[in-house]
C-alpha cells in the first residue's frame, strides 16, 4: 500500500513525538540522577554510588536527543530552521550544560580532594539541572507561541530574546520538567543504588511526584485560562505545499483545552500523566522501584505526549504572525524524502531499541558501595 502525503505528514509528526518522549524517558532518568547526586550522596563514596548507576549509560541515552533533533532537521525544517535559531542562546545553555557532563564524570576521580569532587559534584547537579529546566522552558514558550514570521521569499525572522524565553509561564513548565525528571531520577536510583542512597532517592521521588501532579493540575488551569491558544480557520490542504503562510489562524484567549474535546483520544496523554505520577510515588513508599520506574517513564512520556496533543495541528504556533504558524501540514519535508527516511527509520530504529534493551539487561543489578570502593576504575 502507498502511503499519501497526508499519511506520511501524521506518520511522522507520530514518530517526532516517539523520539522526543525516548529521549524524555532514556536520557531523563539520568539528567534525574544527576539533579539528586548533591542531596542524596553525604558521603563521597555514595555519590560514586549515583555516579556509577548512571555512568555507563548515559552517553548512549543521549542518542535519542541526536535521533530527535535529526528527525526535526530531516522531517520539519521549517521548524528546526525556527526553533534552532530562536532558541539558539537557549539551546547554546543547555549544549554548555552537557558538555559538563562527560567533563565532571572523567574529572571527578582524577584527584582526592574533597573539594575537588564537591565541586564536580555540583558541576553535574548543574548538568543535570539547567537541560531538564530549559526543554521545559522551550515547550512552555511553543504552547504560548513565539516570536517568529517568513518574509516573501519564506526567510526566518525572529524577533524574540533570551530574556523574553523566561516569562513566568515558561519557567514555570521548566519547573514541571524539573519536577517530573527529579521523579524519574529518583525512582531509577531507588532501582539501581545501594541503601542508603535508594532510599533517600526514594523519599525524594515521592515528594517530587505529588509536587509534579500538582503542578501539572496548575498547568492546565493556566493553559484554559491564561495563555492565549491558536486555531486554524477554514480548510487547510493536508496534501498542499509546506508554505505555512498559505492559511489563516485565529488567537484565542485562553481555551487551549478545547482540543480533548474535538479529539477525546488525545485525552490519554493527560490522564497517563496523571495517573502514573502518583502510582510511581507510592510504589516508591511501598518499596517496588521496579514498577515504580516504569510508572514514572509513563509519567514523562504523559506529559511530553500532552503538551505535543495540546498543540495539534500546530507544531509551533507564531505569536506575531498567527498566519505564519508551522503546522503539520504544511512545514514539512516533501513526501519523497519523508518515505526516503520511513525507511530507514523502519530499518535502523529496531536495532537501536534491540541494542540499548540488549545494554540494560547485561549492566542490571544494583551499584553497591562495596563495589565502587573496590574498582578503582570506576567513576
Amino acid at each position: 500500500m502507498t502511503l499519501d502525503y497526508e499519511t506520511l505528514r501524521l506518520i511522522w509528526w507520530l514518530l517526532l513525538g516517539a523520539l522526543l518522549i525516548g529521549f524524555a524517558v532514556m536520557d531523563g532518568f539520568d539528567l534525574g540522577a544527576a539533579i539528586l547526586l548533591p542531596f542524596v550522596g553525604r558521603t563521597d563514596a555514595e555519590r560514586r554510588v549515583v555516579i556509577n548507576s548512571v555512568g555507563p549509560v548515559w552517553e548512549g541515552n543521549q542518542v535519542w536527543l541526536i535521533l530527535g533533533g535529526g528527525a526535526i532537521f530531516a522531517a520539519w525544517p521549517m521548524l528546526y530552521a525556527v526553533a534552532f535559531s530562536g532558541f539558539y542562546l537557549a539551546m547554546f545553555l543547555v549544549l554548555c550544560a552537557l558538555i559538563i557532563r562527560p567533563v565532571g564524570f572523567k574529572f571527578r576521580s582524577k584527584i582526592h580532594d574533597p573539594r575537588w569532587r564537591r565541586f564536580w559534584d555540583w558541576a553535574l547537579f548543574t548538568g543535570g539541572f539547567v537541560p531538564a529546566l530549559i526543554f521545559g522552558v522551550a515547550v512552555g514558550n511553543a504552547l504560548q507561541g513565539v516570536p517568529f514570521r517568513f518574509d516573501d521569499d519564506l526567510r526566518m525572522i525572529y524577533e524574540g530574546s533570551l530574556l523574553g524565553l523566561l516569562n513566568p509561564f515558561a519557567l514555570f513548565c521548566g519547573v514541571v520538567s524539573v519536577l517530573m525528571l527529579t521523579l524519574h531520577g529518583g525512582a531509577f536510583l531507588a532501582l539501581k543504588a545501594d541503601e542508603p542512597v535508594a532510599s533517600r532517592a526514594a523519599l525524594i521521588g515521592r515528594q517530587a511526584a505529588m509536587l509534579l501532579v500538582v503542578a501539572f493540575l496548575i498547568g492546565g488551569v493556566c493553559i484554559q485560562l491564561g495563555v492565549d491558544s491558536y486555531r486554524l480557520v477554514g480548510e487547510i490542504d493536508p496534501m498542499g505545499p509546506s508554505n505555512p503562510t498559505l492559511k489563516h489562524v485565529e488567537v484565542v484567549a485562553g481555551g487551549g483545552l478545547r482540543v480533548y474535546g474535538a479529539h477525546l483520544w488525545m485525552i490519554v496523554a493527560p490522564l497517563l500523566a496523571l495517573v502514573s505520577a502518583p502510582a510511581a510515588g507510592l510504589l516508591l513508599s511501598r518499596r517496588r522501584p521496579g514498577l515504580a520506574f516504569v510508572a514514572s517513564g509513563l509519567a514523562v512520556a504523559g506529559v511530553v505526549a500532552t503538551a505535543g496533543v495540546g498543540l495539534f495541528p500546530f507544531l509551533l504556533p507564531s505569536s506575531i504572525a498567527p498566519d505564519h504558524s508551522l503546522t503539520v501540514w504544511d512545514a514539512s519535508s516533501s513526501e519523497l524524502t519523508l518515505k526516503i527516511m520511513l525507511v530507514a527509520t523502519a530499518i535502523f530504529l529496531p536495532l537501536v531499541l534491540a541494542y540499548t534493551a540488549w545494554v540494560y539487561s547485561v549492566l542490571r543489578g544494583r551499584i553497591t558501595i562495596a563495589a565502587v570502593n573496590a574498582d578503582v576504575s570506576s567513576y
